[in-house]
């Protein structure tokens, strides 16, 4: 971690006041940021503003709708003079076998996980253009966009349209100097995951999975994140890094455990 690595610059964090999207926040104030901390959670986003001070403004916004995310980008560029970096992490899920689904539960994770990724995609890369200097921003999919999940099939073709999405982004703001990338993260623990990974017998389904035996920390999510932000990855854009612990290499059954 470098104190100044982000020094000067600007960052719009959705889904900052929990999980990946705090941790990403509190990665770049650290390495010398202003960030704007975009979520519904308002209460949770003033105790942040309350903790880090000046270089952290406060935004309560629903990614779903263009108006908010539109005001909500204004006001950093108001506050902080420019916008330079944006991660989109904000997403949440409700499942349902697809027989059973309904279309309110498919539109409501869909329009959060997908939509709302354009939505700020679009209104980010605007202010960025308007800055005249570019930007990089980083669009948090999952492991499930390339790996399904019984029950959960708005989920996963959500963030296979995030990954997606990124590319094309990624390939039309190119000439602006903005790159987009995204990042695919595995089992991540955090207070969505938290009932899963307290109940024991899913816990070990899940960890069986993953060669690397555990779930990932936010901020071991956020790393990532950040390094393809930086200078230095500056001529990577349009790819998508997996972040899972191993857990995309290990659907073949592990036979190994039947040996003796």
């Amino acid at each position: 971690m470098s104190e100044n690595r982000f020094a000067g610059k600007t960052a719009a964090v959705t889904g900052a006041a929990s999980g990946i999207g705090e941790a990403i926040a509190i990665r770049l104030m650290a390495e010398g940021a202003n960030v704007v901390g975009i979520d519904l959670a308002g209460e949770a986003l003033g105790a942040m503003a309350t903790e880090f001070g000046k270089s952290f403004l406060p935004v309560t916004a629903d990614v779903t709708k263009e108006d908010e995310i539109a005001a909500a980008l204004d006001a950093a560029v108001t506050r902080f003079g420019a916008l330079d970096l944006a991660f989109n992490v904000a997403g949440a899920s409700r499942v349902g076998a697809i027989v059973d689904l309904d279309e309110a539960d498919w539109d409501f994770t869909v329009d959060l996980v997908q939509k709302g990724v354009f939505l700020c995609t679009k209104h980010e890369a605007r202010r960025m253009n308007a800055g005249g200097r570019g930007g990089a921003i980083v669009n948090v999919s999952s492991l499930n966009a390339r790996v399904p999940m019984p029950g959960g099939s708005p989920y996963a073709t959500g963030k296979a349209g995030v990954e997606m999405f990124s590319k094309n982004a990624a390939l039309e703001l190119a000439s602006s100097g903005i790159r987009v990338n995204s990042v695919l993260p595995g089992l991540v623990d955090t207070p969505l995951v938290a009932p899963v990974l307290a109940y024991e017998p899913a816990q070990a389904m899940f960890l069986d999975r993953i060669p690397m035996a555990r779930a990932a920390t936010p901020d071991e999510v956020a790393g990532p994140c950040l390094y393809l932000a930086s200078d230095d990855a500056s001529y990577i854009t349009g790819a998508s890094l997996i972040v899972d612990g191993g857990w995309e290499l290990s659907n073949f059954p592990n036979f190994s455990k039947l040996a003796g």
